[in-house]
């Protein structure tokens, strides 16, 4: 006998028919109907966007978002979603009006959306609603971090320590050569009265290209920075939407890192773009740059005018000075030459009298002698008379040799020192005509400039 009693022996479920395809995904858009709502607003960034090309055209879109899965790893989630001609046409409007820009990849949306599954074409959804102030707020949050970011790196005060040359006459232009903001900034330089040389260097300065041309540009203005005073970054007038490139962080740092001050007039009249803050300094349009470059080389040219007159007043009153000083110099001369030449005379008469009065006195004492001895001695009175005689002519005339050498180095001496002193009353003269034809040549273009 068995130990147990035997169960009969269950037989196995018949396997379930199987389904086709079509009714699988039937059951899938059926659950999907059943278990979800009617919407759903969405956080998502615009991977790729698909503009209508004509009337009555859909727009389709690609959305994406970066997160992670519960065990870590990271997840890119992506769908496609569509917006229906009709409803495109009532929200892309309103979306630009209330952010400044259109819809474009790379914005971050809060959409309102309807989940759709259909068996030929797979899951998608449907936007029924775009809340735009969703869009602003992200995009304030970027502007505020591109600025802290610029501020940690020291790049918002860089430009602005540098030194602007007095005469920036030596122009690199960053603009597109077709742009109405650059022709209108070239026709204000012809117009002024001063010679400006203008290099452009072409770029693209709108949509999604305009910072890595910009940049570009920027890059072959450095690698020939030594011909330049400045950088110019110019464009015509555009909407909000049009400025967004000038905000984009890569090109605001090539700004503030630039090593010649730079320029903008980027062609708005409310907001700042980044770059403009990181410029040298920021106008508000293309010809008021222009405006800007052509006041500061008048200022400059008034500063000099005013310095040329104070230099012309200034050797007027020193000539006068010196031609003052040169009078009273030449009449002291004068007056110490008659001075000389009257006291060179009183020595000489003194001198003169001096040298012939012992002679005098000596012929005196001889002719008292002859008499005593005139009768006693007559003949060798005679002869001693006549060789005084001999003797006092030969004295007289070494006394008037000697007076006459006397008198001419004296007469020398005067001549000598009256030529020294006019010598150097003509060399003083001559330096100061010098110092005046100098004066006069140095300020002669200022006169050929006015």
């Amino acid at each position: 006998m068995p130990l147990y009693n035997r169960r009969p022996e269950l037989q196995p479920p018949p396997a379930p028919a199987p389904l086709g395809l079509a009714a699988l995904l039937g059951y899938v858009r059926q659950a999907l109907t059943q278990q979800l709502a009617d919407s759903y607003w969405v956080v998502a960034e615009v991977a790729e966007l698909t503009v209508p090309r004509f009337a009555n055209a859909h727009c389709y879109l690609t959305l994406t978002e970066q997160t992670i899965d519960p065990r870590g790893t990271p997840l890119k989630a992506q769908a496609r979603a569509t917006l229906w001609s009709q409803r495109y046409q009532q929200l892309a409007p309103a979306f630009e009006r209330a952010t400044g820009q259109p819809l474009r990849p790379g914005l971050k949306l809060l959409l309102r959306v309807q989940v759709r599954f259909h068996e030929q074409y797979g899951l998608s959804l449907d936007v029924v609603a775009i809340d735009p102030s969703y869009t602003v707020g992200e995009l304030a949050l970027l502007r505020l971090k591109t600025l802290r970011l610029l501020e940690e790196k020291g790049l918002l005060e860089r430009q602005k320590q540098l030194a602007l040359p007095l005469a920036p006459q030596r122009l690199a232009v960053i603009s597109s050569p077709t742009a109405a903001g650059f022709q209108d900034f070239v026709q204000q330089l012809q117009e002024a009265p001063y010679d400006f040389a203008l290099t452009l260097f072409p770029a693209t300065m709108q949509g999604d290209e305009a910072p890595a041309s910009i940049r570009a540009a920027l890059d072959g203005v450095r690698a020939r920075r030594g011909q330049f005073d400045v950088v110019v970054i110019i464009r015509g007038g555009g909407s909000r939407t049009d400025l967004l490139a000038f905000d984009e962080y890569g090109l605001a740092a090539a700004v503030g890192a630039f090593p010649l001050p730079v320029l903008t007039g980027i062609g708005h009249e409310r907001d700042e773009a980044v770059v403009d803050l990181t410029a040298h300094r920021a106008l508000k349009t293309p010809t008021a740059v222009a405006a800007f470059l052509v006041d500061r080389l008048a200022r400059l040219e008034a500063a000099i005018l005013g310095l040329g007159s104070e230099i012309t007043a200034l050797a007027r009153r020193q000539l006068h000075q010196q031609h003052t000083r040169l009078d009273q110099l030449s009449g002291r001369g004068r007056y110490a030459a008659h001075r000389q030449l009257d006291a060179a005379r009183t020595a000489l008469h003194a001198r003169a009298r001096q040298a012939t009065q012992p002679p005098r006195e000596q012929l005196r004492q001889l002719a008292q002698n002859l008499l005593r001895f005139r009768h006693q001695l007559p003949r060798a009175a005679r002869r001693a008379l006549a060789h005084e005689q001999r003797g006092l002519r030969q004295r007289g005339r070494v006394l008037l040799k000697r007076f006459a050498r006397h008198h001419q180095r004296r007469r020398e001496d005067v001549l000598r020192r009256r030529f020294q002193l006019q010598l150097a009353l003509e060399r003083h003269l001559h330096r100061h005509e010098l110092r005046l034809a100098q004066l006069a040549v140095n300020n002669k273009p200022f006169t050929t400039n006015r």
